[in-house]
């Protein structure tokens, strides 16, 4: 059985607890699950990954019907015991479409019927680079309030413009779901950097979740003055209250 104590762990008020799934071969993040007590015991037991499906509200084996089992290979909680970490050697592909993980990875053409490549891939040597995030532009690079405001200019152009070929642009076509979808996922890519030792992932997962997060405010028409007064705001109750 893996060590892990079950007890320790904190649940949602759902009974849940989010469970980030990592190819131990590779490192890449295979998809972004949910676990609660009784999945988690089955994992530590079987040393297979077990899940609860939100959807069907029911225990799945991953791999049960499919053959596509994940071998787990160790599994930790974060500082916080209230998100695992669960490092495993899969026997097939991770995804229900077919696909080897359900991210997104550079260097693939598709997945699941849509561009395989994020901000960070696509903005890279092209025309494109200063549209779709890649921490450049105009703007000083140093300047994060102004590469913001950029970003929500840009994105809010091409919400109104739809230029085909536009990674931004297919994220406004495919909807807000898509939109809340990706930015989940770059929020678990997020953490899985921040376990790491380097920066640089950090810096780059940190982002790419930062583009994603302006996608949604243009497609909920917020703008960054209105973020930006709601701090000031904070920050003004903050040093009246010290």
């Amino acid at each position: 059985m893996l060590g892990l104590d079950i007890d320790t762990i904190k649940f949602d008020g759902r009974g849940l607890v989010p469970a980030v799934v990592q190819d131990a071969r590779t490192g890449d993040v295979l998809t972004l699950a949910y676990m609660n007590a009784e999945s988690l015991r089955r994992t530590l037991e079987s040393g297979e990954t077990w899940f609860w499906s939100r959807s069907r509200a029911a225990l799945w084996h991953k791999g049960e019907t499919s053959g596509n089992t994940q071998r787990v290979v160790s599994i930790r909680a974060d500082c916080d015991r209230d998100t695992l970490l669960v490092v495993v050697e899969p026997t097939g592909p991770a995804c229900h479409t077919g696909a080897r993980t359900c991210f997104e990875l550079a260097g693939d053409e598709t997945h699941g019927g849509e561009p395989a490549k994020g901000p960070r891939e696509q903005g890279k040597g092209s025309g494109e680079g200063s549209d779709e995030g890649n921490g450049r532009g105009e703007a000083s690079a140093s300047d994060l309030g102004a590469e913001l405001r950029r970003l929500h200019a840009l994105a809010t152009s091409r919400r109104a413009e739809r230029p085909a070929g536009s990674y931004t642009t297919y994220l406004f076509d495919a909807g807000l779901d898509k939109i809340l979808k990706k930015l989940g996922e770059e929020s678990a890519e997020t953490i899985i950097a921040a376990k790491n030792p380097e920066r640089e992932p950090l810096v780059a997962e940190v982002s790419d979740l930062l583009y994603h997060l302006v996608v949604l405010l243009v497609e909920r028409g917020v703008g960054t003055e209105l973020i930006a007064a709601e701090l000031a705001r904070r920050d003004t109750v903050r040093r009246n209250s010290e």
